[in-house]
């Protein structure tokens, strides 16, 4: 695979790591199971237990497992093709997805800002 084709690969893989790492560590729909993960990764009198359970609920943590399931499944490695590829692919799509996720938070941010900017100033107009 020549580098370009690597090069868009790995901006394009790094979109579902960061969708699906960002969905199971964030959003609503997996709120129980990660409450669920919050608790046992501080009451759990065991360290790796309570790393275990806090994988879940960083996205950051999560983003390797993440990242590592896709590398296998697409049988995807950057720059090399023997296993120094796979590692430095790993790390470049961990990268890539985490600065996708930032973007994503910040842009989740404004836009909640906005939002409220706008329920405040409907509420200071309904007053006069």
């Amino acid at each position: 695979m020549d580098l370009c084709t690597q090069i868009l690969s790995l901006f394009i893989l790094a979109i579902p790591i960061a969708c699906i790492a960002w969905t199971i560590t964030q959003e609503e729909v997996f709120r129980e199971p990660r409450e669920f993960c919050i608790k046992r990764s501080k009451v759990s009198s065991n360290v790796i237990e309570r790393k275990f359970f806090y994988l879940f609920t960083c996205e950051y943590c999560f983003s390797h497992y993440i990242t590592l399931f896709f590398i296998i499944f697409t049988d995807f490695h950057l720059l090399l093709s023997d296993s120094r590829g796979y590692i430095i692919a790993g790390f470049a799509l961990v990268f890539l997805a985490n600065i996708y996720m930032s973007l994503f938070a910040l842009l989740r941010q404004a836009i909640k800002k906005e939002k409220t900017e706008i329920k405040v100033m409907e509420s200071e107009s309904d007053k006069k």
